[in-house]
């Protein structure tokens, strides 16, 4: 079976390699199109055999590339005689469905995995009038919907007439690995400048409003531990604003920028707690690897966060606005190591049915019920 992979840019393919892997395994051929001019796909594709073709969509649902990449999409399919196009993140996954329309009806099939819908309980009325007409619209031209969370599989049976709506446990994590890290704990904190005891805090993520970092650092500034350090993983537009929050905060010294890392298992386990204050998530890949490799959690209770995280189980869950909820469940769990203990055994229970070859099972198990039709047909 010919399948083609449709993202908006190439970098998203990194969540796919093992389900790639094992398809071209299985004696499919995948290829893909994207948008590469920033951040392209990984060498390790064309290596495998996989054909790379450019796509001038964007991120911005207005962006007169789209158009483009509409026309892009219809010809390459007809070209290449795909069985299978397979479409992730928004704007490509419009662009890939309008441009796919036609070749349906001569069977070609064509699977959405949505990473979490702009539109949710209580996203701006903007994303609602902007996000869900296109979704709805082009739910009629998508045989398979698959959702990641919980929230969005609900809305997508009630509200998106698609051929099916599917649920798989988001793009998987290798939870052995991160289990399985060795780190010297000391030395790891000491070359970064943090101080060997105490509780430190970790988030991982790109700094932006969405993030949400700021809620941990105004968090920190009402917790009366001064032994307790925040470490932020990731760059971002916003890092200025909040380097400047920690100097009006007066927590030069607790608050810890690393900036873009390539050692994250590692910062796992230097770790005692990992925090993830977003507003909004599809399902948090950070947070499951931060679970596997036995760290208690705090997240935002929002979509996604909701189904890794039972309160009291195996973390806590705080409101996103208000710094005051994080400020308590960080002194409450820098308190209570046996409480830590406790959430970071069931954290890794949990997170063991995201594991990538829960995912990779699934989906593979998709690719073969649809290559079953085409032998049918």
């Amino acid at each position: 079976m010919k399948i083609l992979y449709i993202t908006t840019i190439g970098a998203t393919m990194d969540f796919f390699r093992d389900v790639v892997s094992k398809a071209i395994g299985q004696g499919h051929q995948v290829d893909i199109a994207c948008n590469e001019s920033q951040r392209p796909v990984q060498e390790i594709f064309r290596q495998w055999g996989c054909g790379v073709y450019p796509l001038s969509c964007s991120r911005s649902l207005l962006d007169r590339g789209n158009l483009t990449a509409v026309g892009q999409v219809r010809r390459l399919v007809r070209d290449g005689g795909y069985d299978l196009v397979h479409c992730h993140t928004p704007i490509a996954a419009i662009c890939a469905r309008l441009g796919c329309r036609q070749d349906r009806r001569k069977g070609l099939k064509v699977i959405y995995t949505a990473h979490g819908f702009h539109f949710y309980h209580g996203a701006p009325l903007k994303n609602w009038l902007l996000f869900y007409p296109a979704e709805k619209l082009c739910a009629h031209w998508t045989d398979v919907l698959v959702t990641i969370n919980r929230e969005d599989h609900h809305l997508a049976q009630k509200k998106l007439k698609a051929g099916q709506v599917r649920y798989v446990p988001g793009v998987g994590v290798d939870t052995a690995y991160f289990a399985q890290v060795q780190v010297d704990r000391a030395e790891k904190r000491r070359s970064l400048g943090i101080p060997a005891e105490g509780f430190l805090v970790l988030s991982v993520g790109e700094i932006n409003e969405n993030k949400n970092q700021q809620a941990v650092i105004r968090a920190l500034a009402q917790c009366s531990d001064l032994s307790i350090h925040y470490a932020l993983v990731g760059r971002g537009d916003r890092r200025p604003l909040l380097e400047q929050l920690v100097r009006d905060l007066g927590l030069e010294g607790r608050v810890h920028f690393l900036g873009y890392r390539q050692d994250v298992a590692s910062l796992y386990h230097c770790a005692d707690c990992f925090i993830h204050p977003s507003f909004r998530e599809g399902l948090p890949v950070a947070l499951m690897e931060a679970m596997a490799s036995g760290l208690p959690a705090i997240a935002s209770k929002i979509r996604g966060a909701v189904d890794l995280i039972e309160p009291g189980v195996s973390g806590l869950l705080c409101d996103p606005a208000d710094p005051a909820s994080f400020a308590q469940a960080i002194t409450e769990l820098a308190a209570d190591p046996e409480k830590c203990r406790r959430f970071r055994d069931n954290a890794r229970k949990k997170v063991a049915g995201f594991d990538v070859s829960v995912v990779t099972a699934t989906m593979l198990e998709l690719y073969g019920s649809i290559q079953e039709r085409h032998k049918e047909d």
